[in-house]
């Protein structure tokens, strides 16, 4: 629709449809440019349109379209933030790291996709943790999570830490579908 619009203006304005050239044209590329802008913000949005994230005394809740989990603070070992460059113009990237201080089910159907499998953030802890990524237009609901994190379990703090670009990654999604006989839940 964007591509019919730009057409469109450049037609109009440029005269090029037999008619004397007319500015009324740019109206038609005014359409086009907010019609792009909407379709990009929607198309961001809509994966996480079914995702809530709460925190209280007894853990972080995470509900989407497969149910709801509660990460509770004591099961875990640790909870740090980390962050990185994305080279956009000053850009983060940031993650919330919850450590767990057991074992994890890496394919819960609620929580799998926030499992990653990397070398711990210091000893002691295990590889395998959550991490809730809050990047792009939802990096301002960091601030405020944290800090609910950081007034209801102060004793897992494990700071802030700068890493490598592309640090997020990315859900074993490929595991996850051999572990749950090719059907991801």
């Amino acid at each position: 629709m964007g591509a019919f619009f730009v057409g469109l203006a450049v037609v109009i304005t440029a005269g090029l449809n037999g008619n004397k050239p007319q500015p009324t044209g740019l109206v038609a590329l005014l359409f086009a440019t907010i019609g792009y802008t909407g379709f990009k913000i929607f198309r961001s949005a809509l994966p996480l349109r079914h995702v809530t994230v709460s925190v209280d005394d007894v853990g972080l809740w995470l509900r989407n379209p497969n149910g709801q989990r509660v990460i509770r603070w004591d099961t875990l070992a640790g909870v740090a933030v980390h962050w990185s460059e994305t080279g956009n113009r000053g850009g983060r990237k940031y993650s919330i790291e919850l450590c767990p201080s057991g074992p994890i089910d890496r394919d819960d159907p609620v929580l799998w996709a926030l499992v990653r499998d990397e070398e711990p953030i210091r000893p002691g802890l295990p590889r395998l943790r959550y991490r809730l990524t809050t990047n792009g237009e939802y990096a301002m609901h960091r601030e405020p999570l944290v800090k609910a994190i950081r007034q209801h379990a102060p004793h897992l703090w494990l700071g802030e830490t700068q890493r490598e670009p592309g640090h997020c990654g990315f859900p074993d999604v490929e595991g996850h579908r051999q572990r749950t006989a090719g059907a991801v839940r």
